[in-house]
This record gives C-alpha cells, structure tokens and sequence, in this order.
C-alpha cells in the first residue's frame, strides 16, 4: 500500500466518508440485538426524543453518550440492545398543528377531532423521520428494527392495561383539584412544561371594608386583582396583634358587594406587605390550600380560555382576563379603594409551547396516587438495586420522592392516549381497555344496553413514557424480549427530567414487572456556551450540532463533547471548541498514512511477543497501560477521562513521539529493526482505531477499511492488554531520552534558535547510565532535538547554557548563535511589560465598585488574563536564569 492508494486519500474529508458509513450501518445492521444471544446482554432504552424535534445539542450530548456506551459494550463483546423511539409529544405536535391552522384563521375547535387528528397524523408520518435521520447523521447506532411511537398499538395496549388496572386497585381516580392550566391549548399542563420568568408587574394596595363598619378597612396587596373577583376569605396571622380584633369578623368584597370572613391563617406573614392577604381558593395554589384548612368555597371566575365567566359582575364579563385587570383597577381608583401602587418584579408562570401566562384553575382531572409507588422507587435506590452516577443525583432523588403529590395524568387535548373511561346517561364511569369491555360493564349495572360517551380527555405524555422500559419489549405479553433485556443496565439522561421521567418509570416499572428498571441511571449536565450561560434563542447563543457536523465532521463533534463531559458537570461548549478535535482527527489520518506508507499493516509482519527494540517496548507498553484506563474509565461512565486521556496519547505520545523515533529505526540499516518497528507501528494503530472507535466512528471505520484488512472493526475483538508484556528499564530509558529532547527543546525556543540550525550538545562528566542512554540512543537525539553532534566536555565554553537532566549535566554552546547580551536585554524587557500589564488587571480586579459592576463573563475574562500572564512571568524568569 502506498500514500496514493485510492482506499486512503491524501487528506481526510468528514463530507466524503461520513454519509457513505451512515447508509452502511443502516444497511448492514450495526446495533442490531440478537435475542438468542449466548452472549452476555446489555440493554438500554433511548429517551424518546418528541416526533416533531429537531437534534439540538442537549440531545447530540445525551445520544452521543449512549452510543459511546453501546459501542464500548459491543467490542467487549456483549450482545447490546439500544431500543431507539420517539414521543408523540402531544402539548408540542397540538403546538405545530395548530400554529399552521392559524395561518388559515381555523382552530381544532373549528375543524373538529377526528379531522384534526388526522392532520396531526399527517405533520408525523411528515416529521417523523427528520429526528431518525439526524441521529444516524450523528452516528448513533441503536437497534432501528425495533424502534418505537409511543402511539404505536403495542404500546397504546399497555397504557390501557396500566391505566385500567391502576384505577381498579384504587391508585387512579377522578377529583376536583387545581391545576396548571393553559388558556390558550386550553388544558392542563405538567409542572415540566411550566416555564417561570420574572417579568416587571405591579402590587396593588386595595382596600377591603369591614362590613360593620365601611368606615374601617384592612387592605391586602396582589399582583392579580382581577382575581378579587372568586375571593372568599381575607386571612391574618393570629399573632398580628393589628388584626386580632377582626379575626371573625367581615369584610365587603369591592366590586361585588359579596360578604367574605376575615380569618387566621400561617400562610399570612405580619412582616410581608400589610401583613394581611386576600384568599382566592381557585386560582392560587397557596390560597387552595388555605381554603381546604378553613372549608372555603372555591370559586371559578375564569372560562378556560382565560376570560371572566359569569360569576364575575356583568361588566367585567367576557374580558380577557387582562382586560379585566385594567378595568378592575379603574373602578377601584374610582370608589378610593387603591390605597397605593408599587412596581414589583413578579415570578410568572408560562407555558413552554403556548408562551402565555398560565393560570392556577380548579377543573375535574384524573389523579394517580403516588406514594406507595414513589416509596418502592425509593427503596430501589437506598438498596443499591438502582445507581445514579453521579451518586449525588440520589439525594435529589430522594427529596422528590418523599415530597411527592398526586399525579394530574389528564389533559384537555385531542392528540394522545384517549382515557378510557365511559360515562353513562347518570355521569356513572365505566374504566375498561375498550368500549366493548365498558359496554359490557355498563349493561351489567343497568340491566339493559345504554348509550356511553367516552372521556374526552387524553392521558399526559409521561404517563405513557413512564411505561417505556417494559411496553417497548412487548408488555404485557412475555415476550422473549422482555425475558432476556429487562431490566436494563443503563439510563441516559438529563439531571431535569429526574422526577418527570426517571422517577415515573421507576414507579411504573416496579409496580408492574417487580424489579426496578435500570441498574445505573448516568445524569449528565447542561451543554451551556462558552461563558456559561444557559443557551436560548433570545440570547442568540444556541449552538446547532447540524452545524458543527457540516463545519467540523460528527466525529469532531462527539469527541469534544466527550472531553467536555466531566462527572457531574455542565458542559461550556462553543464551535471554536470543536476546532482541536478536527485537529486531531487530522493526525490521526495522517499517521495512518505515514504507517501505510511504510508497509506497518501487511499482514505477513506480525507483532512480536516481546518487541526487542526499547522503544517499541516501551510504546507497547504505553498503549496497554492507556487502554486498560480507558476501558475502565468507559465501565465507570467516566467519558472525559476515557477520551482526555485517549486522545493525549494518540496525540502527544504516539504521533509526536513514536511515530518520529520509528522513522529512525525504520530508514536505519537493521533490517530486522526495522520490520520489528513496521509490525508495532501496525498493531498500535489498529489498536488505537479500536479504542477511537466508540468516540469517533467514522475516520475509524475508514482508516480501518483502508489499512487493516480483514475482520470489520465494529466485530474485530481488542487485544488482551493485561498480558502484554512490560519492560520497565526499556520505558526509563525511552522516558529519559524524551526528557531530555524536550529539554533541549525548550531551550532552544526560549532563546529563539532557529528550527533548522542544529547545535553541538556536550555532556559534562556523565555517568555510566547517562553514557549507556546516549550511546543506544544517540541518533534519536541528535535527529529529534537538531544536534551537530553529542560530545563529552571538561569545562563549559564560554556562551554555554547548562542543562540538568535525569543528574547529568549537559551543555548548549549557544555563543555563536545566539547574542547573549542582546537576549537578556529582550527577556528583561518583556519581562517589565508583563509585569505592568499584570498590575493593570490586578488592581482592575482589586477595585470593589469594578467587581460590582462588571459582567460574571468580564470579570472571568479578567482572571483568565491575570493566570495567562503569571505563567508568562514564569517562562520569563526561567529564560533569564538560562543567561
């Protein structure tokens, strides 16, 4: 093979090999399971990313992480399922659908359900495989036969199973609570979908009148008077001695002339505001739970589309809720019942996809009890059944699931799991899997066949994804799938959906198939900019992972998300980070070039048991001690370690160090050597492509094709690294000789020799050691650090730099070529310049009212200068003490 095989171009281009090796996986089946495997399994599911998404880069990170996982567990030889899907997303599709009937002045209520629907079913089979492709683009490789739709029939059957047994064991039913509801979906929504903003509101003073006396008033503050309206309590603490005489007594509600008590309550604080609060049971949550204490009324004044229904006076009915504000605190100007008006910044709930405020709303739902649930959830993590990696993100954990509530799992909305429940002519409800099952109920309660109408409502996304572990294998039949990969060994996911997603399926889960689904839950941060700030399209900051892969190549893109990904860790990404990975994949091709070149991958030169050449010893011995570290670190989840400490040795010590000490040992006159090195060179870097391959599929994949014939990469088995031999005087003395080129090195740079002017180097009294290295080592030497030659010297002539390396001293007569008297007076300079530059930032950093008003990013920047420029200082102080 030569550097112009046709296999193996001259230089690496991620747009022509990439899409080529995406299509083969597809083609071939990489990361398909073998259910009849004698092999040991490894099962993971894939969070579902939602049907009408686009890649982003939180889910290029999380889909990264777990194809790193599988491809690792598939090299040691495990049979892998990685069950890939998507989620019907019913809030965001409604989103989507309903923003394009807008466009032609209809709504879903206008159109209807079953033609709306439809419609939704139209945008999936449209965008369902936008998400699919983007994955494959990025190198993922679950199991695509077996993918998928959280409305697909096998899984619809489970959540009418689930749904239909839990309500029969008493841990679902139907009550009147408050709830997060969205005006403008006109819905309920989960906790997840609520987005909380501070936005520049005002408090309002109002003054409510004691009824006995109109004379007197107590006033209350809010932030939301056109709520006063469903007002049933004003509440004190029992404690404010300035409202103890009217605990009991009434006040008038303006604007209604409605009677309402003055009541003692925890929940008023005598240091906020007046110390006094107005209780609206139905729209605030705190206020419902102080109507529950004191047996209050609560009142809907609102429509579900926002607007003030019919309890409210009939001048304020029909207004949009905001208009109702402003015309509330008109009339109240008017009767002197504003005591006063404060700007205030107001913690405000939007909706994430309908980016309205939400409002509390008391509304009929369906609840699932959760706290048997939650304390089975719970014991599968104190017993160590269940891992979080990161152990901390137990705790958290821990403090939902003792915290938990009753579960809303029902949603005014069309597209999703219809509940399936029936209701008679009596508003009595029939919970079965089918309408036939409810008929047959219902005709066993009345005696007679009736007429049913099914619930309208659907079934939040979450409870269908909390079944995900067990239905996607085919619950509840038992199925050979089911049998062999639950539970699973691995969950992949962000530290925000722990309780929404994580919690759920461990509830669901151990409730229905005994064991807890994942022996380790991995929660990996936020990928945030380079200054780290959370990204959003209102700060401009998004980074699209589409682009870095058009920029950079996906395999760029995975191994700098790799390295970033500490334990525990955010991520600060920027596509200026990506630009080193480009770099080294680069490298890595041109050092397989370099060993094809030089004949390293025919198969006729095979690796020696124990290589005779020290420095093929010790590179032997480098690349087994860095793999079985990386393969460790990959068995832990320690992603940044495995790739920082992969991607240092292929870089700095195979291509900057062995890779220059083979072209000596290869172009000298030992041919013997010389085929021992082409053997070694060979064998590391199809190792190295092997322990790259999980991080960086692609240039792998095709330098393997190209170099390493034979077996495919994805099937080619590791070496056993334990038994590779190790020869420690071998690595000393390939250590010593580095150390002291390196020396040499920095000299010269420091002093400004020119690259291609070599110098004399002189040994000053070397020991028998420091004479052995330089005699079996010399020409290594000589070629890497530039010399002239190697010489033992007495005394040191004049214009000499001393060097001690390893106890021996060592000499550069640099008198000829360097200035000495010129060169200090540089270093001395620059020396001064850093120094003042230095203060500057210092006392900038110093400066109290600076740190105050400056930006965190500033001021970071600031610091980041200051450390760059004492270790400036120190290079400097270390070149002078050369002269």
């Amino acid at each position: 093979m030569t550097a112009d095989t046709p296999s193996l171009p001259a230089h690496f281009d991620p747009d022509a090999i990439e899409p080529g090796l995406v299509e083969r996986w597809v083609e071939t089946g990489v990361g398909r399971a073998d259910v009849s495997s004698s092999k040991p399994k490894f099962s993971l599911v894939m969070p579902p990313p939602n049907v009408t998404g686009q890649l982003h880069i939180g889910h290029a990170l999380d889909m990264t992480l777990q194809d790193v996982v599988v491809r690792h567990k598939r090299q040691r030889g495990f049979d892998v399922l990685w069950l890939p899907g998507t989620d019907h997303a019913s809030i965001a599709t409604h989103f989507v659908v309903e923003r394009e009937l807008a466009k032609t002045g209809e709504t879903r209520f206008t159109l209807g359900r079953e033609a709306f629907l439809r419609r939704a079913d139209a945008w999936r089979d449209q965008s369902a495989g936008a998400i699919q492709s983007q994955l494959r683009r990025l190198g993922c490789t679950p199991d695509w036969s077996r993918e998928r739709f959280t409305l697909d029939p096998v899984i619809t059957r489970a959540v009418m199973r689930v749904f239909v047994a839990m309500h029969r064991e008493g841990l679902i039913t139907r009550g009147t609570r408050l709830v997060n509801w969205d005006p403008k979906f006109r819905t309920a929504v989960s906790d997840l979908e609520v987005e909380t903003r501070e936005v520049e509101g005002h408090l309002w003073h109002i003054r409510y009148p004691l009824a006995e006396d109109p004379l007197r008033h107590i006033v209350v503050a809010t932030t939301r008077p056109e709520t006063l309206f469903g007002d049933q309590a004003v509440a004190v603490n029992a404690a404010d001695e300035r409202y103890r005489d009217l605990i009991g007594k009434l006040v008038t509600l303006p604007l209604t002339g409605r009677a309402i008590p003055i009541i003692a309550d925890e929940h008023a604080d005598p240091e906020q505001g007046s110390g006094a609060v107005k209780i609206t049971p139905a729209h605030d949550f705190n206020d419902h739970a102080v109507g529950l204490r004191h047996g209050l009324v609560a009142l809907d004044v609102m429509t579900p589309d926002g607007r003030m229904n019919d309890a409210v006076p009939e001048p304020f009915r029909g207004l949009d809720r905001f208009d109702a504000r402003a015309r509330a605190v008109e009339a109240l100007e008017a009767l002197g019942l504003i005591e006063k008006i404060e700007p205030k910044l107001i913690a405000q709930p939007f909706g994430d996809r309908s980016q309205v405020v939400l409002e509390p709303r008391i509304t009929d739902q369906w609840f699932m009890r959760t706290d048997g649930l939650a304390a089975a959830a719970a014991k599968a993590v104190h017993s160590g059944e269940t891992r979080f990696v990161p152990g901390n993100w137990a705790n958290v954990f821990h403090r939902w699931m003792d915290n938990i509530e009753p579960w809303c799992i029902s949603r005014q909305l069309w597209y999703g799991h219809q509940i399936p429940a029936w209701y008679g002519e009596d508003g009595e409800i029939f919970v079965a899997e089918t309408a036939e099952e409810a008929g047959e109920a219902a005709r066993a309660h009345y005696g007679r066949a009736v007429s049913l109408t099914r619930d309208p409502d659907i079934l939040d996304t979450w409870f269908s994804s909390a079944l995900w572990p067990f239905a996607t294998l085919g619950w509840p039949d038992e199925t050979p799938e089911l049998a062999r990969y639950y539970p699973q060994d691995l969950l992949v996911t962000g530290f925000d959906i722990i309780f929404f997603w994580v919690a759920r399926m461990m509830m669901q889960s151990i409730h229905f198939e005994g064991p807890a689904p994942f022996r380790d839950i991995y929660i990996h941060g936020l990928v945030r900019d380079a200054q780290g700030q959370k990204m959003s399209k209102t700060k401009g900051n998004v980074i699209d992972p589409l682009e870095l892969i058009a920029q950079y190549g996906a395999d760029a893109t995975r191994m700098t998300m790799m390295t970033l990904c500490g334990h525990g860790q955010d991520i600060r990404m920027s596509p200026d980070a990506v630009r080193p990975a480009r770099l080294f994949a680069n490298k890595l091709w041109n050092a397989a070039r370099f060993a094809a070149f030089n004949r390293c991958f025919e198969a006729a030169v095979p690796l020696p048991a124990a290589p005779s050449n020290a420095i093929d010893a010790w590179i032997v011995a480098e690349l087994a001690a860095v793999a079985r570290a990386t393969l460790a670190a990959l068995d832990d989840y320690r992603f940044s370690d495995a790739a920082t400490g992969l991607q240092a040795f292929v870089r700095d010590t195979f291509c900057d160090w062995y890779v220059e000490f083979s072209k000596i040992s290869m172009n000298g006159g030992d041919a013997a050597a010389a085929a021992e090195t082409r053997a070694v060179v060979g064998w590391c870097l199809k190792t190295i492509l092997q322990l790259l391959n999980p991080f960086m599929p692609f240039v792998t994949e095709a330098l393997w094709d190209g170099c390493a014939a034979g077996e495919a990469i994805t099937a080619a088995q590791l070496p056993d690294f334990e038994a590779l031999p190790v020869r420690a005087e071998a690595s000393t003395q390939v250590e010593g000789v580095i150390a002291l080129v390196t020396r040499i090195r920095s000299v010269r740079s420091e002093l400004k020799v020119a690259p291609g002017k070599p110098v004399p180097l002189l040994v000053s009294a070397p020991s028998d050691a420091a004479r052995a290295l330089l005699d079996r080592f010399g020409p290594h030497i000589r070629r890497l650090a530039n010399l002239s030659g190697i010489d033992v010297a007495g005394d040191a002539p004049e214009g000499s730099v001393r060097l001690a390396v390893g106890g021996t001293d060592y000499l550069l007569p640099l008198g000829d070529v360097v200035d000495f008297a010129k060169e200090k007076a540089r270093l001395e300079k620059e020396l001064a310049k850093n120094g003042k530059d230095a203060g500057s930032i210092a006392a900038r950093l110093g400066d109290e009212a600076f740190v105050a008003k400056a930006k965190p990013d500033v001021i970071a920047l600031n610091r980041a200068r200051l450390v760059a420029f004492e270790a400036e200082r120190e290079r400097l102080v270390a070149a002078l003490a050369l002269l």
